[in-house]
């Protein structure tokens, strides 16, 4: 059973990768279907990152008041 994982494993990363393009009707809808989750999945493990602070806030105020004392 062991000598057979690579073979489901590979077969499977295919089916994801292009089934809906090679088989049509349901089968290829599932693995549209198949793809879509495994993307959000991924996607869905880095959350979306805002800096804490504003980097460049100070150096626009000193634009600012570089602008306003002219």
């Amino acid at each position: 059973m062991k000598r057979y994982i690579p073979f489901i494993f590979i077969g499977t990363v295919l089916f994801v990768a292009g089934g809906d393009k090679i088989f049509p009707g349901a089968v290829g809808e599932a693995s549209t279907q198949a793809r879509t989750t495994v993307n959000n999945f991924f996607v869905g493990l880095f959350p979306t990152w805002e800096p804490k602070t504003k980097p460049y806030e100070r150096t626009e105020k000193e634009l600012e008041n570089i602008e306003k004392s002219k």
